[in-house]
């Protein structure tokens, strides 16, 4: 069976355990590369990232956006809202329709 993760700081991705998910609080870019790649071995479907983490991560978050499995989706933090999630949602969309479907 599939399993999902959250990465980001602990009052980001804190209340998602409650989900199901498993939490992963990270506070620095270093860490969360290492652990992205982690659970991308480690059968994780969906890993859901800070925005601000996968800010700071930019070429595995590239490399990511080209692989099938798992799924790196960038979400906002309790800081705020950078669009970054959005716009590579609606990449992806595109990607796959032919078409950006968000306009």
């Amino acid at each position: 069976m599939y399993k999902i993760a959250a990465i980001g700081d602990k009052d980001s991705v804190g209340g998602l355990a409650a989900l199901g998910m498993h939490v992963f609080p990270v506070e620095d870019g270093q860490a969360a590369k290492e652990l992205l790649r982690k659970l991308a071995e480690g059968g994780y479907a969906i890993i859901y990232i800070t925005e601000k983490l996968a800010s700071q991560i930019p070429a595995e978050m590239d490399w990511f956006s080209e692989a099938f499995s798992p799924a790196v989706i960038p979400i906002p933090g309790v800081s705020g809202n950078t669009g970054m999630g959005l716009e590579r949602i609606s990449s992806m969309v595109e990607k796959a329709v032919g078409v950006d479907i968000f306009k």
